[in-house]
């Protein structure tokens, strides 16, 4: 019977996964028709042309082409929408250890909701600023399905079960961005008035959705004996939840013993950098391929797909069945495999070498993500499975909120080879950090530090 839960709980968490993702990624082909809608309703004094203003003093100090400031934009509400998540995620995780995983995962879903409806009601720049606001803050119902995905798995499971979260992931970004790009071929044909509202209702549509079936079908994953007693109270307590430093210390645990510790912070560690990187090509490479390789919209939709259909492959056939023993083995791989597709695009002059280089990249993105990921669900007791995995996503948050600023700067004042090839080089220090990682193969609470 217990298995039979177990199972179930995993499938509501696979579909509420791809129903927030579908929602969540189809908004993105849409921003730049959203920016010049705002553009083109908003007076010179509203914020919009304030932030305008600020991008250009940016575009002119770097010498870009005047054509960027719409991707500065989208840049700018991306790091937006992740610095929100790297504040909210381990807060979120924290009270969930406390108060069950299904409240909280009501309350993210609950707020996601919201920001779609605000969407739908964004009649000016300003509300939808409030929207990927109150989007953003929310987002913490990723860590909370990774937290409920560790208390209802053993060690020996756990790895399969995360694949299934990969493959949401590629399958919200490879669908959700067609269906936007759908919408964003409506508008094109018709932009009078406010043509968003559709494409809206229909992520508001998703967003209920996914908030009923979760409130109907999710079970309660952590039991109350499981449970811890309470946050670390106080003022300093909150700080530890949102500030770097606690959180590569991951000073917002308790109750770890010393090598746990040390397995954390290394995680940590090497996940900050990769993606701190990984986040830079990614959200440069439709410079790279308009400026370079002058793609359309749809072959740029295409190359994603061709990504997203790579990555749902892997997950869904060889990712899921790594033995749990070979886990970390199969990560280090997939960490020294971005270093020669970060090398392959830098260098790319014509679509082959580019291909090659973002199959690289696809095959790497479906085994780190999921494998690091199931090594941290493996360490720590079970009353801190939410804090671990809502520190671990923030810090993930972090550096999506740095990277793809950090290398657009780069993009623009070096070039997009001497970037990806920076980016190459400094790959290599992930996998070697990764290698001081040292898992037991079950808990043991000796040495508790705080």
């Amino acid at each position: 019977m217990m298995a039979k839960i177990k199972d179930n709980t995993i499938q509501v968490v696979f579909i509420s996964l791809i129903l927030d993702l579908l929602a969540f990624t189809m908004i993105l082909p849409l921003l730049p028709a959203l920016l010049d809608y705002y553009k083109e309703i908003e007076s010179d004094e509203s914020m919009y042309f304030k932030i305008l203003r600020y991008i250009q003093s940016t575009r002119k100090f770097f010498d870009a082409p005047d054509k960027v400031n719409t991707v500065l934009y989208g840049g700018f509400l991306g790091s937006m929408y992740s610095f929100l998540q790297f504040l909210g995620s381990p807060i979120v995780g924290a009270l969930s250890d406390i108060y069950g995983r299904k409240p909280l995962m009501m309350f993210c879903l609950i707020g996601i909701t919201m920001s779609y409806l605000l969407w739908a009601l964004s009649c000016n720049f300003t509300i939808f600023v409030l929207a990927r606001f109150v989007g953003g803050i929310s987002k913490g119902n990723i860590s909370l399905s990774m937290a409920i995905i560790s208390d209802v798995t053993s060690p020996k499971t756990r790895g399969k079960a995360m694949a299934l979260v990969g493959i949401a992931f590629s399958i919200g970004f490879v669908v959700g961005p067609m269906i936007g790009a759908f919408f964003a071929w409506i508008s094109s044909n018709n932009r009078e008035g406010a043509w968003y509202i559709i494409p809206a209702i229909f992520a508001l549509f998703l967003a209920i959705s996914d908030l009923c079936f979760v409130l109907c079908n999710l079970r309660e994953s952590l039991p109350l004996e499981h449970r811890a007693k309470s946050l670390i109270s106080g003022v300093s307590g909150i700080t530890i939840y949102v500030n770097p430093i606690d959180l590569f210390q991951f000073n917002g645990v308790s109750g770890l013993n010393l090598q746990d510790k040390k397995n954390l912070k290394t995680l940590g560690c090497a996940y900050f950098v990769y993606l701190f990187i990984y986040s830079g090509l990614e959200f440069t490479l439709t410079f790279l391929t308009h400026y370079l390789f002058e793609f359309t919209s749809m072959q740029q939709g295409w190359m994603f797909l061709g990504i997203g259909l790579v990555m749902a492959i892997l997950q869904g056939s060889w990712v899921r069945t790594i033995p749990s023993n070979k886990t970390k083995s199969a990560a280090e791989l997939g960490l020294w495999l971005t270093v020669p597709a970060f090398i392959c695009v830098g260098l790319a002059t014509d679509v082959l070498t580019l291909s090659i280089g973002l199959l690289l990249f696809a095959i790497s993105t479906a085994m780190v993500v999921t494998c690091m990921m199931t090594l941290v669900t493996r360490i720590g007791p079970d009353n801190q499975k939410g804090t671990i995995t809502g520190v671990f996503r923030s810090l993930g948050a972090l550096a999506r909120a740095c990277g793809p600023i950090v290398a657009s700067i780069a993009f623009w004042c070096i070039g997009s080879k001497a970037t990806y090839l920076t980016g190459a080089v400094f790959l290599i220090f992930p996998p070697i950090i990764l290698q001081r990682v040292r898992l037991s193969t079950c808990y043991v609470p000796e040495k508790i530090v705080n």
